[in-house]
């Protein structure tokens, strides 16, 4: 949710000071298109407005979503100033805070504006509770019941939604389930008031399972359990009516409740967490040669190519995470000057020192300055640089830095079983690898390393998470030569596991976000 702070504007009232608004405009995906999102509340006199209405918009991580801040004074639509910026930019930064230069009036200084990006909580606590019962009636002829549980949430209109059952524990009329795991969400919608109804059965082969008795409750309530046992009476409504006497079916006591709160990806980025970005690209022989048409390396004045367009695609993305935009970049498969050794790691900006290049424009300098200079051999080995960043990325731990390998490659891969190894070690780091498969090869074995259909094995060992992504290039270009949109999809694609696997990472090991320092 952008909120925004402009300040210091350029006084164009004559008599007072300006009476500003701000207007956002989203672009639309893969064109230049700006539509209208919507406006804040005006401000009357004042160069430094805190406007207070919000704009709340979807964000994707894996999508360039470009917006622009134009500041106008209402009436005499008087133009300010303005400013492009990426959600991910804001999200991003330190804290949510952007602070950028309002520009567009030739000559003048128009000040800044602040953006201020929160993400609106929708109640992401889950909950864990036990229960157990006492004296419940006996339904079953010759045994005693088969007790288990229904819990059901209430809807607006009156109706229950059933959300979840408990295991039945056999032959017994005080009976102990085991704990349980429910999003809060799904008990009462977020609201901790509103009525959690729970049924008592008796279970029956058959599926005509017979009814025991029946109980309400709300969040609130059973939240007190925290500090108390709370002790509920089961009630069946129509053995009340029937018998004087009747007091109740039995009791079903909280004996514990405890809740939690699932962080999601911006918390972890608002803490902290900066992303690194890595790129490793294939040089070997398989490719052609560069100076040829037909080279997947090869790039015309009118078009980049596929190695390139991946690269920019995914890295414009990630760059927007990663504070100081220095990327390390390696070539791997190629015969580099000046002994002409094969090398799987060389840095593409020849300084082996520090392969980092300066925003992913370095990165693309660097790779066709490469591409003069290397001669393009093989084997196409991949655990040479996938080593090389989990080396990286193990040195800290703390999730305070996530390492983001893409490896963009033409073809079958040499070192399968060293590549399997050094991806099932990974898995246990701070690390996500994207593998973009350039050209018309078969890439069966890139799929087995994706590992979304079967965990990643390697001599016994199961991958702790799966953390590979892989994409054929070919998939992404469409006919109708609309190369924008045909990578922004490319992108997506690729990076939509990401947020996910760096919250796996930080769950497996138990890592919470920093929380950002006080204003």
């Amino acid at each position: 949710t952008p909120g925004s702070s402009p300040r210091n504007l350029l006084d164009m009232d004559t008599f007072s000071k300006s009476d500003p608004v701000v207007v956002l405009f989203v672009q639309v995906s893969g064109s230049s298109e700006w539509k209208e999102f919507g406006r804040t509340e005006v401000i009357d006199n004042t160069l430094n407005p805190d406007f207070v209405r919000k704009f709340v918009l979807d964000y994707y991580f894996e999508e360039k979503q470009n917006l622009r801040f134009d500041v106008a004074l209402l009436g005499a639509q008087d133009f300010l100033g303005q400013a492009f910026v990426a959600l991910g930019e804001v999200i991003g930064s330190q804290r949510g805070r952007l602070e950028r230069p309002l520009t567009g009036v030739p000559g003048k200084r128009c000040g800044t504006i602040l953006l201020l990006a929160e993400e609106l909580s929708n109640c992401r606590d889950i909950v864990t509770m036990q229960l157990c019962a006492n004296k419940l009636d006996k339904k079953d002829f010759f045994g005693k019941s088969d007790p288990f549980l229904v819990f059901y949430r209430s809807n607006e209109d009156g109706t229950f939604t059933i959300c979840h059952k408990t295991e039945v524990v056999k032959n017994t009329l005080n009976p102990v389930w085991q704990p349980f795991t429910i999003p809060v969400r799904a008990l009462c919608n977020g609201d901790y008031d509103r009525t959690v109804k729970i049924d008592v059965y008796d279970w029956d082969r058959d599926g005509s399972h017979d009814f025991i008795g029946e109980f309400a409750t709300s969040y609130r309530e059973l939240s007190r359990a925290q500090s108390q046992f709370t002790v509920y009476e089961v009630l069946n409504p129509r053995k009340k009516c029937k018998k004087k006497k009747y007091v109740n079916s039995g009791t079903v006591t909280l004996l514990s409740f405890s809740v939690e709160s699932e962080f999601t990806f911006v918390d972890y980025i608002r803490g902290g967490t900066q992303l690194n970005f890595t790129v490793a690209i294939d040089f070997t022989a398989s490719n052609g040669l560069p100076s040829q048409p037909t080279s997947l390396h090869y790039a015309s004045p009118y078009q980049l190519s596929a190695y390139a367009l991946a690269l920019k695609a995914v890295g414009e993305i990630i760059q927007d995470y990663d504070s100081d935009k220095l990327f390390p970049a390696y070539g791997f498969g190629a015969k580099v000057p000046p002994d002409g050794k094969i090398s799987h790691q060389f840095p593409l900006n020849n300084n082996v020192e520090n392969p980092s290049c300066a925003g992913i424009e370095g990165v693309l300098e660097s790779y066709l300055q490469s591409l003069r200079t290397v001669q393009l051999y093989g084997p196409t080995n991949f655990a040479p640089v996938i080593n090389q960043v989990a080396g990286t990325a193990a040195q800290v731990t703390d999730g305070s830095q996530y390492h983001v390998l893409l490896i963009i490659t033409d073809g079958v891969i040499s070192d399968m079983l060293q590549t399997k190894e050094a991806i099932v070690t990974a898995s246990s780091l701070p690390m996500s690898i994207i593998i973009v498969g350039v050209g018309p090869a078969e890439f069966e074995a890139m799929e087995e390393l994706d590992g979304d259909e079967v965990r990643l094995s390697s001599r016994g060992r199961y991958a702790e998470r799966d953390i590979v992504q892989f994409v054929p290039f070919r998939d992404y270009v469409d006919d109708s030569g609309n190369q924008v949109l045909s990578m922004a999809r490319l992108a997506k694609d690729v990076l939509a596991e990401i947020p996910e696997q760096l919250l796996s990472y930080m769950k497996t090991h138990d890592i919470k976000p920093r929380q950002a320092d006080p204003e």
